[in-house]
């Protein structure tokens, strides 16, 4: 079996061209749904977040540190932190789980 890499290009483009061209050709007046309108709202937070996701796991050394800078986020954003503080108490999490957990 061959692969030819022009191949998978020239699909690759007509998927991410179809994807952005189609809703601006197909609807042309604007959506009155109530729920489609809160769910195209929404589509760029939650793109956003699958690709944020698994690196916050992932960029730890010890993968226990990074839920533990996940969750103790999620706490303090809730608890009405500025972002800049949440991220800092993040990383002070992260460095101090990995402290204590390789050493």
């Amino acid at each position: 079996m061959t692969h030819d890499i022009y191949v998978y290009i020239l699909v690759m483009s007509a998927v991410t061209l179809a994807i952005r061209i189609l809703p601006l050709t197909l609807i042309r007046r604007q959506v009155k749904s109530r729920f489609l309108r809160s769910f195209l709202f929404y589509v760029p937070y939650v793109t956003l977040a699958v690709m944020t996701f698994p690196a916050i796991i992932d960029a730890t050394r010890v993968p226990m540190a990074g839920w533990l800078a996940f969750f103790g986020s999620i706490l303090l954003a809730w608890r009405g932190w500025s972002i800049f503080a949440v991220s800092a108490a993040a990383c002070a999490m992260v460095f101090g789980a990995e402290f204590l957990l390789l050493s």
